[in-house]
């Protein structure tokens, strides 16, 4: 069964990630890029749907025959195979087996877990029988290795005190958990034999300093560490019908691993008080890149509920260009220009000559085709169905995107990055097209599945990509283009601005609201100071911003994206169930507070915001005040990169600050500098 989702651990190689539980086990993991099929797909079902656990065996040695009773290819064991298959050498008292336990593999939690200081190197400790043991699980950057690299999980178990009997439990299940591999083993010139498992058009080997042997369609190690003793695993990709991957040196490996991320981080330009959140959150945002072309998923899961139990579950193996957008934001505000470069070429190649045709997202790569279908034989995070790939959002109308897309190109531009023409004929065809139909109703940025309304958050963003451009070009007027553009494009947004503020607010209640005429509130309203429709002391901003803290706060102050049922408790977004509170919503508000004058309450908001992250300082998309839990995709890039921007604003704010401890309470700090 899978673990809370806050159970999880990320690693990744900036192409393909994979979640690992506090017991060991690696429950989730695509190959050989993010939005692949899962080789383990346990997080969304069960064992039987692919993991790989290392952890203390905890079964009782008994001494069995020699093994020599074993089939020649353990892999190919029966399942009611002879324990001698199974294999287990202790110091000192002879030649022992353990029965490998019906369950696949013991499921003990780590006693502790870290991430090894600013990388994505993961180590779990635990107090077992015996002694103490550390397994180390990473995932090498295919940057290291070039452009013909392949995807390696390795993991290395190490002794820290005493004598541990370890465990290894492998299950390899192709297209999500549907297809059983032929797994057989592959004997070396050294004498010595490799593991792979072959389906289609894949192939996964195994390498290990550990014997192993087959049982019940599952592959396992049995062995012991002592104090001082490291013994390595690696799980490498490689297209079938290619010559087999070389086995991976993994210590080498290791250190290389260490050193990229110590160099990446070093970049970092922020040294303020939250310098530990945001640190890890741009790692979480690097390790969600896809080094090949640049695009950046929203998250590495699909199908991750945003109701318990429920049908909103949806596939975030994508690049949404809104997403993407603030996340190029963050990046250059943080010392990281070469990914936000990246980003706008991968930009320019994903909209290519059609950019009246706007998706709202795209594959890694620039796919436009996405389509939704249901994994049936899944049945989803604790019970929540369906389980989705693709995502049919792909193909709604947004008005806001254009917004974001613009004002992530004239930022690039204001920090100084190189200048990139195509960008900016881009730029300008974006709003020749928002000019034909800023007018027209959307699905929104929540991507409702109900009616196409005029959203207001839709209107102030395409009123964004308007003045955005026009400041351009009042900068630089010789790219201006002819016949009067400049002065039609000022009237524009005019006629915007003034359109949203007549029709979008409500003067009863002082509150902009939803879409026009409605009454609905909705959190995206939280960024109309934030993105300079109106000033934060604008009474309609402050207006709005309580209206949203006494109707979409949950009791514990964090921010609902929008009512998700009318008063006759109607389904209005065209989905059952409820939701979680959003975290970047929850951010947006202590955003708001900062700018009205409110900094010691958006920055308690802040650290209680903080709170809410794992232990390894990663969060979801949402979080369910009634389960008190995470919940949606993970880790969510639209969860972290709020927190960065939020993290940079109450910085810049100064003073004293209220900031939560990794081991302790929150305590009051003044006078310390800052820097951004």
């Amino acid at each position: 069964m899978a673990g809370r989702i806050e159970d999880y651990a990320l690693i990744g190689d900036m192409q393909t990630a994979a979640l690992v539980s506090r017991d060991g086990a690696v429950d989730w993991l695509c190959l050989p890029r993010f939005d692949s099929p899962a080789v383990f797909a346990g997080l969304l079902g069960t064992d039987e749907h692919g993991f790989w656990r290392i952890g203390p065996a905890e079964a009782v040695a008994t001494a069995l025959p020699h093994p020599a009773a074993a089939p020649a290819d353990p892999a190919d064991a029966p399942a009611d195979a002879s324990a001698a298959a199974a294999r287990l050498l202790l110091a000192d008292t002879g030649d022992l087996r353990v029965p490998p336990p019906t369950a696949a593999a013991p499921a003990v939690p780590a006693d502790r877990r870290r991430y090894r200081g600013d990388s994505l190197i993961l180590e779990q400790e635990w107090d077992a029988q015996g002694g103490t043991v550390r397994v180390i699980d990473f995932m090498p950057p295919r940057p290291l290795a070039g452009k013909d690299a392949v995807p390696q999980v390795i993991r290395i178990v190490e002794g820290v005190a005493g004598t541990v009997r370890m465990r290894s439990a492998l299950r390899m299940r192709f297209s999500y958990g549907r297809i059983v591999p032929w797994v057989h083993r592959v004997e070396q010139p050294d004498g010595g034999h490799r593991t792979v498992a072959v389906a289609g058009p894949d192939s996964v080997w195994l390498d290990g300093e550990a014997d192993t042997y087959g049982r019940n369609l599952t592959t396992y190690a049995d062995f012991t560490v002592r104090a001082g003793e490291r013994i390595a695993f690696a799980l490498t990709w490689q297209a079938s019908h290619l010559e087999p991957p070389t086995a991976p040196e993994a210590e080498v490996l290791l250190d290389a691993t260490a050193d990229f991320w110590h160099e990446w981080v070093g970049q970092c330009t922020y040294q303020g008080p939250y310098r530990e959140a945001v640190v890890r959150s741009l790692i979480t945002l690097k390790g969600l890149t896809y080094a090949p072309t640049g695009g950046i998923v929203a998250a590495p899961t699909t199908s991750l509920p945003e109701d318990i139990g429920g049908e909103r579950n949806w596939d975030y193996r994508y690049t949404w260009l809104r997403d993407a957008a603030i996340t190029l934001s963050s990046l250059l505000r943080t010392g990281y220009r070469d990914e936000a470069r990246a980003w706008r070429e991968w930009l320019l190649r994903a909209v290519a000559g059609d950019p009246e045709n706007l998706q709202i997202m795209y594959g890694i790569a620039g796919e436009r085709e996405l389509t939704e279908s249901s994994l049936d034989w899944l049945p989803g995070y604790e019970g929540s169905q369906p389980v989705r790939v693709g995502n049919g959002a792909a193909g709604q109308l947004q008005l806001d995107v254009y917004g974001e897309v613009v004002e992530a190109l004239h930022l690039a531009h204001m920090t100084g990055l190189v200048r990139n023409d195509h960008a900016h004929h881009l730029q300008l065809r974006l709003i020749e097209y928002l000019e034909e139909h800023w007018q027209e109703p959307d699905e929104g940025i929540w991507e409702v599945r109900g009616p196409r309304r005029h959203f207001v958050h839709s209107k102030v963003m395409a009123w964004v990509a308007v003045d955005r451009t026009i400041k351009l070009l009042e900068q630089t007027p010789e790219d201006a283009p002819s016949g009067g553009h400049l002065e039609r494009w000022r009237e524009l947004r005019d006629t915007i601005h003034r359109d949203v503020c007549e029709k979008g607010y409500d003067p009863g209640r002082n509150t902009f609201t939803q879409y026009y005429g409605g009454k609905e509130l909705d959190a995206s309203l939280l960024l109309i100071p934030q993105v300079g429709f109106l000033p934060p002391d604008d009474k309609r901003v402050i207006g709005t911003i309580e209206a949203i803290q006494r109707e979409l706060s949950t009791e514990d102050g964090f921010v609902l994206r929008y009512p998700t049922h009318d008063e006759s408790g109607n389904n209005v977004d065209g989905l059952s169930g409820h939701e979680g509170a959003f975290l970047a919503c929850s951010f947006w508000l202590a955003d708001d507070l900062a700018m009205i004058g409110r900094v010691q309450e958006a920055r308690e908001l802040f650290d209680r915001l903080l709170s809410l992250r794992n232990d390894l300082g990663l969060l979801a998309e949402e979080w369910d005040p009634r389960l008190k839990r995470q919940v949606g995709n993970f880790p969510q890039a639209f969860s972290h990169v709020p927190l960065i921007d939020t993290a940079l604003r109450l910085t810049a704010c100064g003073g004293a600050y209220l900031s939560a401890q990794p081991d302790g309470p929150a305590v009051e700090r003044t006078g310390e500098q800052a820097t951004v």
